[in-house]
C-alpha cells in the first residue's frame, strides 16, 4: 500500500493577524511603508491618546503653579478675567513647547509599559513580527507630533508669546524697564552710529547723545547733545545744547546749537535689549532682528541662536527620546510601569542637564549656538541607535 504524505499549508506571514494588517508583496516598498494596518492604528491611538493626556494634565498642573505664583499680581492690578483667561491661553502653547521632549517621553514610556505588562507585546513578537515591524507606528506617531512641533515652533508658539509676554509686562512684572542699560553703542546703518549714556523711560529723556556719520576711517559729521527727549506723537527726537562738527578733509567747523530736532531710526523701545522678546519673534521676524542687532554692533548674540536652532532641535529631541522610551519599556520587567517611569525621569533629567550645561557654555562663552543645541540629541541619538540595536537582536 502505498505511503500517503499530508501537506501542512502555512500561512502567510503578511495576513492582519501577523502584523497587523495584509500587506502587498515584497516589491511594492513604497505601498508598504505608507499601509497603515491594524498594528499601527492600534498602537499610534494609544500614543497619541496618551500623549495629549499627558499634556493636559501637566498642562493643568503648570497652569496652577503659574497662578500660585501671580495671583498676588494679578489681583493688585486687577487684571481682567478675559486678560487672565487669554494669558493662560498662551501660556500652555508656550509650556508645551518648552517640554516637548519630555511629554513625548513619558507618554511612550507609559502606554509602552502598560501593553508590555498585560503581555500584549510578547503576543505581537510572537506571531511572527519584528520589532522593527512593531516600532514602525511608533515613528510615524512620533513623526506626526514632531512635525506638528516643528511648524508651531518656528510660527505659531512665537504669536501666542508675544500676547503672553505682553501681559506679564503689564500685569505681572513689578518694575517694568525705567533705565536702559549704560553705554549704548550701536549702529543705525553701515556708516552712522549712535552713542547714548543712558535713557530713562519714566521721564523719556537721556543724556550725552552723540550720532556720527563716518566715511571709512574719515569722520565727517559728529553730533553731540547733552540732552535728548522722544517725542512718540511725531516720533522726532528732540536734542538740547547740540554741538555739530563737521569735518571735509580740508576744512574742519563746528557749530553749537542750543535745541533741535532730528528723525533717528531706533526708538526708545530699542534701547530695551530684554532677551524674552527672542521667545516672541517668529523665526523669519527672529532672523531679521538678529540682523538688525548685528548692525547695531551688539556682540553677544549667541542666546538668540539658541533659540534660533532649539526651534529645530526640540522636535528631533522627541523623535530619538520616542526611541529611547520605545526599546526600553517594551519588556515586561517585575516592578512594571512604576519602575520604567521612574527610569523615564532620569532620563529625562539627564537630558535636561545636558541641555542646560551645552547652553550655558554657549551664552557664556564661545561655543558655537548650533553645536551647543545639538549635542544633547546627539549623546542621546547614540544611546537611542545602541538600544533599538539590542532589541532587533
Amino acid at each position: 500500500m502505498a505511503e500517503t504524505k499530508s501537506t501542512i499549508t502555512r500561512p502567510p506571514t503578511n495576513e492582519p493577524g501577523r502584523t497587523g494588517g495584509a500587506l502587498p508583496p515584497e516589491g511594492f516598498s513604497f505601498w508598504r511603508l505608507v499601509h497603515i494596518g491594524i498594528l499601527d492604528r492600534y498602537i499610534i491611538k494609544k500614543f497619541l491618546t496618551t500623549f495629549f493626556f499627558a499634556i493636559m494634565v501637566l498642562a493643568v498642573i503648570s497652569c496652577v503653579i503659574d497662578y500660585s505664583e501671580k495671583v498676588d499680581n494679578i489681583l493688585s492690578k486687577k487684571a481682567p478675567l478675559m486678560a487672565v483667561l487669554n494669558y493662560y491661553k498662551d501660556f500652555v502653547p508656550h509650556i508645551t513647547a518648552l517640554l516637548f521632549p519630555l511629554f513625548i517621553f513619558i507618554a511612550t514610556i507609559f502606554f509602552t509599559s502598560q501593553i508590555a505588562y498585560k503581555s500584549e507585546i510578547i503576543a505581537i513578537l510572537a506571531s511572527g513580527t519584528s520589532f522593527s515591524r512593531f516600532f514602525r507606528p511608533y515613528m510615524i506617531g512620533g513623526g506626526f507630533l514632531c512635525l506638528i512641533s516643528l511648524v508651531a515652533n518656528h510660527w505659531i508658539i512665537p504669536v501666542a508669546n508675544k500676547e503672553r509676554i505682553a501681559f506679564e509686562d503689564k500685569y505681572i512684572n513689578d518694575d517694568n524697564f525705567k533705565v536702559a542699560d549704560n553705554d549704548l553703542h550701536f549702529g543705525l546703518t553701515k556708516d552712522t552710529y549712535v552713542y547714548l549714556q543712558n535713557y530713562n523711560y519714566s521721564n523719556n529723556t537721556g543724556n550725552h547723545f552723540t550720532w556720527e556719520k563716518i566715511d571709512g576711517t574719515l569722520l565727517k559729521v559728529k553730533l553731540m547733545a547733552d540732552n535728548v527727549s522722544y517725542d512718540s506723537t511725531r516720533k522726532m527726537w528732540h536734542l538740547f545744547n547740540v554741538v555739530i562738527r563737521r569735518n571735509d578733509t580740508l576744512k574742519e567747523s563746528i557749530r553749537r546749537v542750543h535745541d533741535t530736532e532730528a528723525h533717528y531710526a531706533f526708538t526708545p523701545a530699542d534701547l530695551n535689549r530684554t532677551d524674552a522678546i527672542k521667545e516672541a519673534l517668529t523665526t523669519p521676524e527672529l532672523n531679521r532682528y538678529i540682523a538688525a542687532e548685528q548692525l547695531h554692533g551688539r556682540e553677544n548674540l549667541n542666546t538668540y541662536y539658541i533659540e534660533k536652532h532649539r526651534r529645530t532641535a526640540a522636535p528631533f529631541a522627541g523623535m530619538i527620546l520616542t526611541t529611547i522610551g520605545a526599546c526600553i519599556a517594551c519588556r515586561k520587567i517585575r516592578g512594571g510601569s512604576g519602575l520604567h517611569l521612574a527610569l523615564g525621569i532620569v532620563i529625562s533629567a539627564l537630558y535636561i542637564m545636558f541641555m542646560q550645561i551645552s547652553t550655558t557654555f554657549s551664552s557664556k562663552s564661545n561655543l558655537d549656538p548650533l553645536i551647543s543645541v545639538w549635542i544633547p540629541n546627539v549623546i542621546f541619538g547614540m544611546v537611542a541607535l545602541f538600544l533599538y540595536r539590542r532589541q532587533i537582536k
